[in-house]
């Protein structure tokens, strides 16, 4: 008589089998892990621990608070910048001008940016024809060369910035970070 497995032992392996490609494609070194930036009232996953700092810049002619956070995995850098500019009027261009500081920083070609620019949406924002998510390649400030994703989207007057950028595009990355934000009701 041939050796049978109680049914919930067959159950239990079956299922264990069937996860392990699953459990596999997520273990590639990320960690995901939900983050609330402070006073951001946004949601989004970072696939490593961020660190945050704060600092001043120049935007619109005039000098805002911004905060960052950012972490490093092995082959990806991921990172979200938001400034409150104050005044609706202000957003659009603060948009823009994110956008076009970081194509700028990294010497990007913007005409090849702005051709694979697209809406973005974030669950939760506050619509705007500037929201945009679009592809960057340029070089770091040592020369290395990188490449990835930048969007821009608002939140009433809060302006953010959500960048993924390593020397290789990696498509999960940064539709794991891009695609997992949301503010909060």
């Amino acid at each position: 008589m041939p050796h049978r497995h109680p049914p919930s032992l067959i159950s239990l392996r079956t299922w264990a089998l069937a996860c392990l490609p699953v459990l596999a494609a997520c273990a590639p070194g990320l960690d995901w892990r939900e983050v609330r930036p402070e006073g951001a009232n946004l949601l989004l996953m970072f696939p490593c621990k961020p660190a945050s700092d704060a600092r001043q810049v120049e935007m619109q002619g005039r000098t805002f608070d911004m905060r960052l956070y950012a972490c490093k995995t092995s082959n990806q850098s991921f990172a979200l910048s938001y400034v409150d500019v104050g005044d609706p009027a202000l957003v659009g261009p603060a948009l823009q001008q994110m956008r076009q500081s970081l194509a700028a920083k990294l010497a990007a070609n913007p005409a090849a940016g702005a051709a694979s620019a697209v809406p973005v949406q974030v669950g939760g924002m506050t619509p705007n024809p500037q929201a945009l998510q679009q592809s960057l390649a340029g070089k770091l400030p040592d020369g290395s060369g990188t490449q990835g994703a930048v969007a821009v989207f608002a939140h009433g007057t809060r302006v953010f910035q959500a960048v993924v950028l390593g020397a290789k595009r990696d498509a999960a990355a940064e539709e794991g970070f891009l695609n997992g934000m949301k503010f909060a009701s």
